[in-house]
């Protein structure tokens, strides 16, 4: 009788969450799908449900164009704008952690909250003056706005939730700031900056307001490139589609091989924060 009240307490929760994930699940398995599609498969009415698979799209996207260059260009991007951010945010919230400060994270978070559009005349003007239109250190500065806020409130609640006895034994025998951050602290919030660095490398590479007015044609993001599968008059989907598809496996990917940090260091900040 107990083994028949446990099944049916988990099998609603169970239902409920697949249900959930397949209609989460549906538009990426659909856009997957459809990238083996002839572009005339991909907007068919009904849809198209038994199809002949075909690696055409894949070729044209590697073949025809410098997508596999593209999709380089934004790794670097966002790899170096997620470590610049996780740079600047890591001492930042130590410090504001330590001090009992919450102005300086509430005026990092301007910079987040505020419209990117706010950004990119003056960005521009002064990237151009300096000689850094379309260039990668351009695009890393303009991302690193938003990757450093990001990762500055993430990181938080684990600075807060650290034992403040640790810091204070370490300043007793004798080591200095970076020494504490680096050697006590750091190992401590570990599952903290797994989380940042994700969150922070996914908005990065998704990123396409700075992407696009920044970039020149050599340092090109795959997110921009993906757009010129969109013509006036013609849409090719199922390059379109196949283009969608490799932006979207970097973030998977990532998100799938570090999975039990990720969730252990969101559990960490929801109950800490």
């Amino acid at each position: 009788m107990n083994e028949m009240n446990e099944t049916r307490r988990t099998l609603l929760p169970t239902i409920l969450f697949t249900i959930g994930a397949l209609i989460f699940m549906a538009p990426i398995l659909w856009m997957a799908i459809s990238s083996f599609k002839n572009p005339i498969e991909v907007t068919a009415y009904p849809p198209t449900l038994l199809f002949e698979p075909t690696l055409d799209n894949y070729r044209e996207l590697f073949g025809r164009t410098d997508f596999g260059h593209y999709t380089w260009n934004s790794f670097v991007v966002a790899g170096l704008s997620t470590l610049l951010g996780l740079v600047l945010a890591i001492p930042a919230a130590f410090a504001i952690s330590w001090h009992r400060m919450t102005w300086p994270a509430t005026v990092s978070l301007f910079a987040r909250m505020a419209p990117g559009t706010l950004f990119l005349l003056p960005w521009f003007i002064m990237f151009s003056n300096l000689g850094l239109s379309g260039s990668f250190t351009a695009l890393v500065l303009a991302h690193a706005v938003i990757t450093m806020p990001l990762a500055l409130w993430i990181l938080l609640p684990y600075f807060d939730g650290m034992p403040r006895e640790v810091v204070e034994s370490g300043q007793i025998d004798g080591c200095r700031g970076p020494t504490i951050l680096l050697r006590l602290v750091l190992p401590m919030i570990y599952p903290g900056i797994v989380v940042a660095t994700i969150m922070s490398f996914v908005f990065a590479w998704n990123y396409f307001l700075f992407a696009l007015a920044l970039s020149g044609f050599d340092t090109k993001t795959a997110i921009v490139a993906s757009f010129n599968f969109i013509g006036e008059g013609t849409t090719n989907w199922g390059a379109l589609m196949a283009a969608a598809t490799v932006i979207a496996l970097p973030p998977l990917v990532l998100t799938f091989m570090v999975q039990r940090w990720l969730v252990a260091g969101l559990s960490f900040g929801a109950v800490k924060g």
